[in-house]
């Protein structure tokens, strides 16, 4: 079960820092990612995260966005932190995971993640 939070309206130029719990058994082992959608365009991948803390960022966000992770016994949660935000960043927020026993596949491919959050609101205005 994935759980997001953090998705807010604020104006062009602000931050915006969102979360997503990922509740998971000891030692096991996931990829995860945030996408983001607006109506009618397809899921766009941002960033994501492996197994090994390795980061990746898509070029629409490098720079601007930045990924950290804490991980408990039972819950991982991922953080990404988004600054310097403008219009074209208003979309709903998802967050993505999946389980692995090796390693990730490097990945934005929205097919690769089979865990997604509900989605949060991230609005910015001019």
């Amino acid at each position: 079960q994935l759980l997001e939070s953090g998705g807010d309206s604020v104006k062009s130029g602000g931050s915006l820092t969102l979360s997503c719990t990922l509740s998971k058994y000891p030692y096991a082992e996931y990829c995860m990612a945030w996408f983001r959608q607006v109506p009618g365009k397809e899921r766009e991948g941002l960033a994501r995260i492996d197994n090994d803390g390795s980061t990746d960022y898509a070029n629409s966000v490098k720079g601007r966005f930045t990924l950290s992770q804490d991980n408990a016994e039972n819950t991982l949660t991922l953080y990404l932190q988004m600054d310097s935000l403008t219009p074209e960043d208003t979309a709903m927020y998802y967050c993505a995971a999946v389980e692995t026993f090796n390693t990730c596949s490097g990945s934005f491919a929205a097919d690769d993640y089979n865990f997604w959050g509900q989605g949060t609101q991230v609005t910015v205005s001019s």
